[in-house]
């Protein structure tokens, strides 16, 4: 049996690693577009401030950028040394849209990164606009394959399990790039990426208006953040609908936590806090049918029978499925060799429950309940934040507009206290997405228990503390850079 606190250690050295890495992505993503539409405006106009507008915040995307590859490789790295089960198991899957991203993506990103930092006056200005949106398109492509990997883990396809080999193998390289959950977890991603940049650039324009200087710049920050991040915004909003969709159907329990929904069925209300709901709001989000079906916790563990006649197992029933399955194939291991009929008849029962392979790994139905009200809440705070933030953005974009920003102090602070609340946002997002989805690595497919390395509990603690102390002083460093790039301002050329 692992042990407990391996587990845990283990998942907690995962996500201080993902949670650091996510603080310097979305403003990688967001900076990107932002600062390659200031680049366009100078190209198309020939107005030298759209350059020295755009040289500034490309200082702060480089500086962000070269902090993030650092975590982003130390995540990777992780799967090896704490999740060696895991690579093991689905590593032929898993891996692929890994070694893409870097073999492609991130080389990509690399290359036109160099030229656009460092090209200024080395390439003509349209080949230096070309490399600043090529940096930006190879951020989102990069994007792509880790979500591509990451939603396998949220809704497995597109492979089979080899006894003999004991990995899952891709037979459908297509169904895994076009996995449902991939495409809705890339735009739901990407363009949460333009809302945090837009606030980031929102929030330091606004703090040159409250210094009184730099205004004409940053008044127009303002104004292309702005409109980028509430386009952004709208993306947000479209695809967490789609994902929405996605957690009914594929991860009906993670939809349940993330509603406190007990007990469901047909015109389920969406809870906007305790003891405030509104009717049959979330049958319509989960199923866009006001009549759907929406299983709560207790439906999903003592099995449910939908309107349309289809019955749901009940944990228990998936637990002895898992069960017969390991027994099924531990026999097939045994038998191959001495006696192939019998082998081949224990191959057929595990084919047969294969699917729930991984339910014979938990010990109780409990188990399979997510952490309720960290995962209501974060929902909660991710919702929430994100409507105030599409207000604010709207607002200063309206006051810029009318030429009355510059005057507004108060606006103006408040827009640079939010910039701790769009990453809040983000990360909270992800806890819904991760949290959500234990005890399972693989949903439905492979629990952490049955997924973590052979290591001491001595060693992850050692190596998360380590962690704890580097990432803290990457995030220090980085912050010191970015705040004495800002004192300077914009007008300091980065040749």
């Amino acid at each position: 049996m692992v042990e407990t606190a391996l587990v845990n250690w283990s998942r907690l050295q995962f996500a201080l690693t993902a949670g650091y890495h996510w603080l310097f992505v979305p403003l990688t993503l967001g900076l990107a577009v932002i600062m390659a539409t200031m680049e366009t405006l100078y190209v198309t106009t020939g107005d030298e401030f759209w350059k020295r507008t755009a040289k500034f915040w490309m200082k702060l995307f480089a500086i962000n950028f070269a902090v993030g590859i650092a975590t982003g490789i130390i995540l990777e790295f992780e799967f090896g040394t704490n999740w060696s089960n895991y690579s093991w198991f689905v590593g032929d899957i898993f891996g692929a849209p890994l070694a893409i991203e870097g073999i492609f993506a991130f080389f990509m990103e690399a290359t036109f990164f160099a030229v656009m930092f460092f090209g200024w006056e080395k390439v003509g200005k349209r080949a230096h606009l070309a490399a600043t949106w090529l940096t930006g398109i190879g951020a989102a492509i990069s994007a792509v394959w880790i979500l591509i990997a990451n939603a396998w883990m949220q809704h497995p396809v597109g492979m089979e399990f080899n006894p003999d080999t004991v990995r899952h193998e891709m037979v459908d390289f297509w169904a895994l790039v076009l996995n449902p959950v991939a495409i809705s977890k890339f735009f739901h991603s990407v363009f949460s990426g333009w809302m945090t940049g837009a606030i980031f650039v929102i929030g330091i324009s606004c703090w040159y208006l409250l210094k009184r200087r730099e205004t004409r710049f940053a008044l127009a920050s303002i104004r292309v953040a702005a409109i980028v991040g509430i386009i952004g915004t709208f993306a947000v909003m479209f695809s967490g609908d789609s994902s929405g969709v996605h957690a009914a159907k594929y991860q009906p329990m993670k939809l349940a936590a993330a509603e406190g929904l007990e007990d469901g069925g047909p015109r389920a209300p969406f809870s906007i806090v305790p003891g405030v709901e509104i009717p049959a709001m979330l049958s319509i989000l989960a199923t866009h049918d006001v009549d759907g079906y929406v299983p709560g916790i207790n439906n999903i563990l003592e099995g449910y029978t939908t309107p349309d006649g289809v019955y749901h197992l009940s944990a228990e029933e998936k637990m002895e499925r898992g069960k017969t399955a390991i027994e099924s194939f531990s026999a097939y291991r045994t038998l191959k060799d001495s006696d192939p009929a019998a082998a081949a008849m224990a191959r057929q029962r595990l084919d047969e429950n294969i699917e729930y392979f991984g339910y014979g790994y938990i010990n109780s139905k409990e188990e399979l309940i997510p952490p309720v009200p960290l995962i209501y809440w974060a929902f909660r705070v991710m919702v929430g934040l994100g409507g105030f933030l599409l207000l604010l953005m709207a607002v200063v974009l309206w006051l810029e507009r009318r030429k009355r920003l510059a005057d507004m102090r108060l606006v103006q602070w408040v827009a640079l206290l939010s910039i701790p609340l769009v990453y809040l946002a983000g990360q909270a997002g992800w806890i819904v997405a991760e949290v959500g989805r234990q005890p399972w690595v693989i949903d439905g497919l492979l629990p952490v228990n049955a997924a973590v390395s052979s290591v001491s509990v001595a060693a992850v603690q050692t190596t998360f503390w380590l962690f704890v102390a580097i990432f803290t002083l990457f995030l220090v460093i980085e912050m010191r850079i970015m705040i004495k790039a800002i004192k300077l301002g914009p007008n300091i050329e980065t040749e």
